[in-house]
């Protein structure tokens, strides 16, 4: 059995910027922390600062807005989830390969392993989930990985993806459908955890959309 990739680990790196690091993880900290209390949208980014002591032009070094601090975490999700996918076994089909990467990721930060803030992530879908506006932007921060993801669907294939394009349509319906079924579904099932709702999307999408009518026999 493959071991899970770790969730976000800081590189070795020097004094300066280790510093930079623990400046960085405070504010997302400090954020997320803000984002549970009081709401996406009611925290500021000078309340952000004022937690880590820091001034609103120091966030701003580290940040454009404070919607990329919640991209940051998303960045974090998509980098483990290509780690765990490139980490299946390579006889293993794509799409059973890429529900045991996405679920395992997923399953990883509810349960707080592997590096993973289980309170942070489940913040982050309850985010997501309550500002439509967060939801997109956070569909085309994983949209806009999908070269990345079909180059690394077609390895796993053997094949060209610059001529063959199951490679690019497995993608796109993974990194597409999936977060916008479980953003369908989670309202309807409050108590699923996010990764039961992953998986049952990628089961769905391994058997194939091609229904039957209802009136064939």
């Amino acid at each position: 059995m493959s071991r899970l990739p770790p969730g976000p680990v800081a590189p070795v790196a020097g004094l300066r910027e280790r510093k930079k690091q623990r400046t960085r993880e405070a504010l997302i900290g400090a954020a997320f922390d803000l984002f549970a209390r009081k709401g996406f949208e009611a925290t500021t980014v000078e309340e952000i600062a004022e937690a880590v002591e820091v001034s609103p032009r120091t966030f701003f070094r580290y940040f454009a807005t404070k919607e990329d601090v919640v991209l940051s975490s998303v960045e974090e999700q998509v980098r483990a989830m290509h780690a765990a996918f490139a980490a299946r076994p390579a006889d293993e089909p794509v799409l059973t390969a890429m529900r045991h990467a996405m679920v395992g990721v997923a399953r990883a930060a509810e349960q707080g392993e592997a590096g993973w803030d289980p309170a942070r992530f489940a913040c982050l879908h309850e985010l997501v989930q309550a500002s439509p506006a967060l939801a997109a932007r956070s569909m085309e921060h994983s949209t806009a990985k999908l070269d990345a993801l079909a180059e690394q669907v077609a390895a796993r294939m053997g094949v060209d993806e610059a001529a063959d394009p199951r490679p690019r349509l497995v993608a796109v319906a993974v990194m597409c459908t999936v977060p916008a079924a479980i953003l369908a579904w989670s309202p309807k099932e409050p108590g699923t955890p996010v990764s039961a709702l992953a998986d049952r999307a990628l089961r769905l999408l391994e058997e194939g959309l091609n229904y039957p009518a209802a009136g064939r026999a």
